[in-house]
C-alpha cells in the first residue's frame, strides 16, 4: 500500500510557509577543549529539500547532527526548527517537535521483532500513561491500534513484509539499515537526519536506499539532511550539498557546483606532492566524480 494512498494511516508533513525554512543554522562555532568541530557552520533546510553534508572523516559533519538533536550545546550561534530556537532543548523536546534521525551504527534492539522496532518511535506520540498501558483497555488499547496501523504502513512501505516478525538481530544488514529508517519515519518527523544511510551496504543495497530516500521526500513531503561518503548516491538524488572541512564550511549549492569547487577539491586532493597525484586517481574520468569514501582520503 503506497504511503500516499488514501487509505494509508501514515501522516503526510503540512509545508511552511512559502519563502520561510524550515531549519536555518546560523553561525555555529563548537567546540571541545581547544579543539573546534564546527566553525562558523551556516545553511539552511527548506521544505521538500534533501540536503547533503560532506567532507572528510573528521571534519565535524556528525558534530553538527548532535547539535541539531541537542546533544552538543554549541558556543556560539542560533539554530531555528519550525520558527523556534532550539538550542538548549533536550534532545526529547526536539524530536516531538518534528526532529528524528539515523546513526551510523545501527542502534535496533536485536531482541525484539520489526514490529515492535518500529512501534518504538511511536513513543513521541504516546499519550497514555504507565498505568493504563498495564490494562490495555480503552484509551491505551485504542491508541495502540492506530500506531500499530502506522507501524504496518511503513512495513508496507519500506517493503519489509516478510520480515515483520522477525527479531532484528538476525536479518541481513540492508534490511537492517531499513528497519532502523522506518523506526524515524515512525516519529513522523517534519525533518529526518540521515547518517551514512548506505555505510557498508552493496550496490543492490544502496539503490533501494536511495529508493526509498527519494520517495520519502516526494510522496511524504518530509525534508531531510544526509551525510554520506558515497559520492555517486550524493550527486545523484541531493538537492543541494555542503562540503565542510576541518568545521569550517567550504562551499554550499547544487552536487555539480560544490564538487568542482577549488577549495573542495583541494581538501580531499590536496595541494600536490606524490600524495595528491595518489588521490588525483581517485577521481573517475569517465564521470568526473570524486570517491572521497576511498582509502588515502584525509582523516
Amino acid at each position: 500500500m503506497s504511503p500516499a494512498g488514501q487509505d494509508s494511516t501514515m501522516t503526510q508533513t503540512t509545508p511552511s510557509a512559502p519563502g520561510t525554512p524550515l531549519l536555518e543554522f546560523r553561525d555555529i562555532t563548537l567546540r571541545f577543549s581547544g579543539i573546534t568541530a564546527i566553525d562558523g557552520g551556516d545553511f539552511i533546510v527548506n521544505q521538500d529539500e534533501l540536503f547533503a553534508i560532506i567532507g572528510p572523516n573528521g571534519a565535524g559533519k556528525t558534530s553538527i547532527f548532535n547539535v541539531l538533536s541537542g546533544v552538543y550545546p554549541p558556543q556560539e550561534g542560533e539554530v531555528r526548527f519550525l520558527g523556534e530556537d532550539i538550542l538548549g532543548k533536550r534532545p526529547n523536546d526536539i524530536a516531538k517537535l518534528g526532529m528524528a534521525r539515523t546513526f551510523q551504527n545501527i542502534e535496533l534492539f536485536e531482541n525484539l521483532n520489526v514490529i515492535d522496532n518500529l512501534m518504538l518511535g511511536r513513543h513521541t506520540h504516546t499519550t497514555y500513561g504507565a498505568i493504563a498501558s498495564l490494562f490495555y483497555k480503552g484509551k491505551a488499547a485504542k491508541e495502540e491500534m492506530e500506531h500499530r496501523a502506522v507501524v504496518e504502513d511503513l512495513i508496507d512501505f519500506l517493503e519489509i513484509q516478510q520480515y515483520r516478525k522477525f527479531p532484528v538481530g538476525l536479518l541481513p544488514y540492508g534490511i537492517q539499515k531499513r528497519v532502523e529508517l522506518g523506526r524515524a519515519l515512525a516519529m513522523e518527523p517534519r525533518l529526518l537526519l540521515l547518517d551514512e544511510p548506505v555505510a557498508g551496504m552493496n550496490a543492490e543495497e544502496t539503490e533501494d536506499m536511495a529508493r526509498f530516500i527519494l520517495d520519502i521526500r516526494d510522496e511524504l513531503h518530509i525534508s531531510m539532511i544526509l551525510i554520506e561518503h558515497d559520492m555517486g548516491l550524493v550527486m545523484d538524488i541531493a538537492d543541494r550539498v555542503m562540503a565542510v572541512n576541518f568545521g569550517v564550511p567550504l562551499a554550499t549549492g547544487l552536487p555539480a557546483e560544490v564538487q568542482q569547487h577549488p577549495d573542495v577539491i583541494r581538501a580531499y586532493l590536496g595541494d600536490g606532492g606524490v600524495g595528491s597525484s595518489r588521490r588525483a586517481q581517485k577521481v573517475d574520468d569517465s564521470t568526473d566524480t570524486l570517491t572521497m569514501d576511498e582509502p588515502g582520503a584525509p582523516a
